[in-house]
């Protein structure tokens, strides 16, 4: 049966008669205010959030703090600890109520706090060497956690290191030995002997003391790289104990992805103990009861598979004993907080295209799911805070609207609390989004998106989209990269199907793509692309182009060898065209090994699903993207791509981004990114 839910951005504020809405732009995506994780005071009456501006003329981003004050009824968000000139942001507060915050007003990043009740200008509480990446207050107040990129010989944050990973002159090469682990990681090189390190400084009157590090005898990152932050490290209600979350820097660091988590006590001047050296796969997320007995985290179980399914943990710090939580329930956690009686825990776990709120019982291993609005679906929730009053604190997003800050006081009522973008949604045309589902490979039940202008008339060409990972979701969750909204905007319907191997729908759908990256996908392509037709008539999937990023571009490049008659164009950003160079190339050997079987020579079958040998199958025009920075799929993959189309005579075009990664985050690129993939696809598909 058909599922259709009108969303309005109409709906958020009632458009002026004289009004007129017209189609979101590349303009709009790239400026639109973008709301960060919240944080509240330890009464539950101030919540602090950062959000990030752009302008609209040079696309500079700045970010600032805003404060809301819950025992004022109705009260609107007000700018807080503004510095002109410069960003603010990581909201924090102390057990007094103290705000603290990161900027770079002193000329580095530094750790800045400012009264919430009676404002005035924003005093300094570090002065360090190095910048502060992130950081926690204890929650006596007594005590600032903070890290950062700092040389290993360093005893304080930062100093003259003498070993500081240059190489001996006179040229400008570097210089990697055997052993060296990573020799570059996302998008950097890495400078020997320098981690993301972990300190502790006393606070004074409002000023950090002396530095103190706490990651003694240990060499790695916390939090950990490319992707961690400060749900890796936690201060336990006794002030005095820490949890981090590290990974060993070693020669065999790109094949590992053994995370564990280490507990210190900043006055015992021992060295760090890891809680789960058992464990050889992740560890991560350390969490503390509220009354310090237990620790909740959660844990893969196979060691090298960064996407295997994270099982909540609950560790008796006692006795050492631990419970698996929620190993009776597949779903992969992705966040931890404790209610504040402790006995429960609310996480967020993907399911089936949204990313929910769940309550879990401690007692007994229960999940109930957490209604977090009042629209149909529920969209992606995540910075869960539990307050004192028996409410709690979230973002949400959805595939139409972006991120706004919520709350669910004790007896369910749910109420807005921010509405970042609500003067420019309401310029913008409204979309329908529609779910379908159908019967895809080997009869396994999948689902799938349709968005598109809600006003449309007349059959649409589509837009196919495809999710990277390829662990991953095309879900009911807004992008500031890869946006449905926006592509449906030109007279587009975006098409978006959760193949075998995406999350949300049970491990063993996500681990059905293992060493067949080709196979089952690709059958789900097809069958939900004709399901989608069949569903919605207004759509023409005879007019179609396919795009995708990562492992989607990988898909496009296995489309043009093995559908070549399926679209009218393809769009790959930043994928996989030749497996064996991508074997050799990419710096998290455990992805590339895992997926495919190990290592390239140990592979059973290791060119059965590989791009470049159907390249003679090729015809179909195809758009390709690429940071130069990229260094999970070097852009030397899109060049090689390039090459098969001109050689062969087939139309296609190569964009290139000296300054971008794997994914294309400033906003003038990101504008250009647009403007280029929609000539594209109107110079291919009927209006």
């Amino acid at each position: 049966m058909r599922n259709l839910l009108m969303l309005s951005a109409a709906a958020l504020t009632a458009l002026p008669l004289s009004v007129q809405a017209r189609p979101m732009t590349a303009e709009d995506l790239a400026t639109m205010n973008r709301v960060g994780a919240p944080a509240a005071s330890a009464d539950g009456r101030w919540i602090a959030y950062p959000m990030t501006e752009t302008t609209g003329e040079d696309y500079k981003r700045s970010t600032g703090l805003w404060l809301i004050d819950r025992k004022t009824a109705k009260a609107a968000p007000v700018r807080i600890a503004d510095m002109p000139g410069h960003s603010e942001s990581d909201p924090a507060f102390g057990p007094d109520g103290q705000l603290y915050f990161l900027s770079g007003a002193s000329g580095s990043s530094q750790v800045w706090r400012i009264d919430p009740a009676k404002g005035g200008a924003p005093a300094q509480v570090t002065d360090t060497k190095a910048d502060v990446s992130g950081f926690k207050i204890s929650p006596d107040g007594k005590r600032l956690l903070a890290w950062g990129d700092i040389p290993r010989e360093c005893t304080d944050f930062g100093c003259e290191a003498k070993d500081k990973g240059e190489l001996p002159g006179p040229g400008t090469g570097r210089h990697y030995k055997d052993g060296a682990g990573f020799v570059r990681h996302w998008d950097s090189w890495e400078t020997p002997g320098t981690y993301s390190r972990p300190f502790v400084f006393n606070l004074d009157k409002g000023k950090a003391g002396v530095a103190r590090p706490l990651d003694a005898g240990l060499i790695g990152d916390t939090p950990s790289k490319p992707f961690g932050g400060g749900e890796e490290l936690a201060w336990g209600p006794d002030s005095r104990t820490i949890y981090f979350t590290l990974r060993k820097a070693d020669k065999d660091e790109p094949r590992s992805t053994n995370l564990d988590i280490y507990r210190t006590l900043v006055d015992a001047r021992m060295p760090p103990v890891n809680l789960t050296e058992a464990n050889k796969a992740t560890d991560t997320l350390p969490t503390p009861s509220p009354d310090g007995k237990w620790l909740a985290y959660a844990a893969m179980a196979r060691p090298t598979y960064e996407a295997d399914r994270l099982v909540l943990m609950l560790r008796n710090l006692e006795s050492g004993e631990t419970r698996k939580l929620t190993e009776g329930w597949d779903r992969s956690v992705g966040s931890i907080a404790w209610a504040p009686d402790g006995k429960s825990l609310y996480v967020t776990a993907q399911d089936v295209l949204d990313h929910p709120m769940f309550r879990v019982d401690v007692a007994s291993g229960k999940v109930e799911r957490i209604k977090a609005t009042n629209e149909k679906w529920e969209g992606n929730i995540g910075a869960v805070t539990a307050l004192p009053d028996g409410a709690l604190l979230y973002s949400r997003n959805s595939v139409s609207v972006p991120t706004d800050l919520w709350l669910r006081d004790a007896k369910g009522q749910i109420t807005r609390l921010t509405n970042a973008n609500r003067d420019r949604l309401a310029e913008i045309d409204p979309v329908t989004v529609e779910r379908l589902q159908f019967s895809g490979a080997n009869g396994d039940k999948v689902w799938g998106q349709i968005v598109k202008p809600a006003k449309a008339i007349g059959k649409l060409p589509v837009a196919f989209l495809v999710h990277g990972g390829p662990q991953g979701s095309f879900g009911n969750s807004w992008s500031t990269r890869w946006n449905p909204r926006l592509f449906s905007a030109p007279g587009y319907a975006a098409v978006m199907i959760d193949f075998h191997g995406s999350t949300g729908y049970g491990q063993a759908f996500t681990d059905s793509i293992n060493k067949d990256w080709g196979g089952k996908p690709l059958v789900d392509l097809k069958l939900g692309l004709a399901a989608a037709g069949k569903q919605d008539p207004g759509i023409d999937i005879h007019n179609a182009c396919a795009l995708g990023g990562s492992y989607g571009g990988y898909m496009m490049n296995w489309i043009a060898g093995n559908w070549p008659d399926g679209f009218k164009c393809l769009v790959n950003h930043a994928g996989v065209f030749d497996l064996r160079a991508m074997a050799f190339e990419t710096e998290e050997l455990w992805f590339d090994e895992w997926d495919h079987g190990g290592p390239w020579w140990e592979r059973s079958d290791a060119e059965k699903w590989n791009p470049v040998n159907h390249v003679t199958n090729w015809k179909t025009p195809m758009l390709l993207i690429h940071g130069e920075k990229d260094f999970r799929i070097p852009y030397t993959q899109s060049l090689a791509a390039f090459t098969a189309l001109q050689r062969q005579g087939i139309k296609g075009e190569l964009l290139i981004y000296p300054d971008e990664n794997h994914w294309v985050l400033k906003g003038k690129n990101s504008v250009q990114w647009y403007r280029t993939v929609f000539d594209w696809l109107g110079a291919h598909l009927k209006k």
